[in-house]
């Protein structure tokens, strides 16, 4: 079949779901709860089904009130026996695939459970929508005239039962239709390599003289790749390399301290760049306008959801609502249940809602990744907008950055140590510091308030990383590529004093 016929006809069936995607947008309490409910109806005969009587469930109300809020330990005996081969324990249909998630800066791997279900109707079903609602946006695409150049984790087969485990992004790829596998590029062998540094150059050797029109991955390892393309091709940035590249499809850290790097490399007018929010255990939203910073909840993705105001989580007087109770600007904690067999689970992100009618949301951090060691209630959300103030203003280049608080001792006042990695190292840091200040001060009137004539804060501490420092801890873990990335926050020191033993 010609590639323009190709185009044509992948553009007719994608645009279809347009009509689905504005039922749940017209009747989104609805959907969700008839979801909720076919989803117990569903599991009612598994182990936690038969434990918390599902089948006479019939309401939120009731689902409420009879099933406690999860988290990965609470969950993690039940998912060890599934990896086992055992079944029906928390779903009912076989699952073989988990996705590895090494759970920033906890140590201990997470094994999230993939099944068939959410495979096609949350992850597969996603990736559609998101190229459906793309080309809804830009008729004028040329999107499959070319191949999406994506980039993807590790595979590993755990050995003794038959499971498979590896990063969510491998474990896609390894599933692909093959509609997606025909417009993908570099190959699946090359893609599921687990040696980051062999990976990149086999993908830039495969990729460098294909037709690309689309790039997709994570941000930090994305820009890696883009910059080894430019040292190997020997040209001024990505666009002479690929001239009908049009868009960046990106999610899993914040996008902003990197885009300024993205728009030298991609001088193209009008290239777009399209945000998404996937994780392990399940696609949630996606950027359905260009330009915009807002994603859109999708509703009917075998996800009932739930959330917790962080103003009061992990308290006495925690509260855990339902979407129809949410209201704007407030930063909520989200809990899922899901089509893999995740019933009321804490994912540990953070959110809040931009617009209710419809439903849309900006991440906002990490239940765990923020600091409040002295009231101050920061979070990433307040972070990278301060470094995205602060780099414009000056001129600079941010490459990675962590914050860790430097505890009052004595007679000493706290503080927040900043140790960043810049593309360049003519950097006057009092200066940075100051501003870097003043911004979270505008951003932040917790913060504002502890800073107030240093009452409880002093001015915030900046540390030049080393060119490399990141990526060499990174490496020293084995978490090269794939979906790992720098934690940003932390309310204790461990993260920031394991790097700066490598300074």
């Amino acid at each position: 079949m010609p590639i323009p016929l190709v185009n044509s006809v992948a553009s007719w069936f994608l645009k279809k779901r347009i009509h689905q995607i504005e039922l749940f947008l017209k009747y989104p309490n609805e959907v969700q709860n008839e979801l909720l409910l076919n989803l117990l109806n569903e599991a009612k005969n598994t182990e936690i089904g038969i434990k918390y009587n599902f089948s006479s469930i019939k309401s939120y109300s009731e689902f409420a009130a009879r099933i406690p809020i999860s988290s990965y330990e609470s969950y993690h005996k039940l998912i060890e026996r599934s990896r086992k081969g055992e079944q029906n324990i928390f779903w009912p249909k076989p699952i073989k695939w988990f996705a590895k998630s090494s759970g920033t800066t906890n140590a201990k791997s997470k094994f999230i459970p993939v099944s068939n279900a959410s495979l096609e109707d949350c992850h597969y079903a996603a990736s559609k929508d998101l190229l459906c609602i793309y080309l809804n946006n830009n008729p004028e695409s040329e999107l499959f005239n070319g191949k999406n150049l994506r980039l993807g984790g590790s595979k590993e087969l755990y050995e003794k039962n038959g499971t498979f485990f590896g990063d969510l992004s491998a474990i896609l790829i390894d599933n692909m239709p093959f509609w997606a596998e025909f417009s993908s590029t570099p190959n699946n062998k090359i893609s599921l390599m687990s040696d980051w540094e062999s990976k990149v150059n086999a993908i830039i050797e495969e990729t460098k003289s294909e037709n690309v029109t689309s790039l997709a991955g994570v941000p930090s390892w994305m820009l890696v790749l883009l910059n080894q393309v430019l040292n190997k091709t020997d040209k001024k940035n990505i666009i002479e390399v690929w001239p009908n590249l049009e868009v960046y499809f990106h999610g899993g850290v914040n996008f902003m301290p990197y885009i300024g790097e993205y728009k030298k490399l991609l001088p193209k007018k009008g290239f777009k760049y399209y945000e998404i929010y996937n994780a392990s255990e399940g696609f949630f939203a996606i950027q359905d306008k260009n330009y915009s910073e807002e994603l859109m909840l999708m509703l009917d993705y075998g996800i009932f959801y739930e959330f917790i105001p962080m103003k009061n989580y992990g308290t006495k007087n925690q509260k855990i609502i339902p979407l129809n109770e949410v209201s704007k600007n407030e930063n909520y904690a989200i809990v899922i249940t899901t089509n893999a067999g995740l019933w009321r689970y804490v994912i540990g992100d953070t959110i809040r809602f931009t617009s209710v009618n419809p439903y849309k949301i900006k991440i906002t951090g990490r239940t765990k990744h923020f600091i409040n060691v002295f009231g101050e209630e920061l979070i990433i959300e307040n972070c990278d907008r301060a470094i995205k103030i602060v780099s414009k203003k000056l001129g600079c280049e941010i490459r990675d950055y962590t914050v860790a608080p430097v505890f009052m001792k004595g007679k000493a006042k706290g503080k927040h140590e900043w140790l960043i990695e810049f593309k360049s190292s003519a950097i006057n840091l009092s200066y940075f510091s100051e501003l870097l200040d003043n911004a979270l001060k505008s951003l932040n009137s917790d913060y504002e308030a502890k800073r107030y004539n240093n009452t409880t804060l002093e001015m915030p501490k900046i540390i030049l990383a080393r060119n490399g420092l990141f990526n060499d801890w990174l490496k020293n873990k084995g978490k090269l590529g794939g979906q790992h990335k720098i934690p940003r926050l932390s309310n204790s020191r461990n993260f920031i004093e394991s790097l700066l033993k490598l300074q």
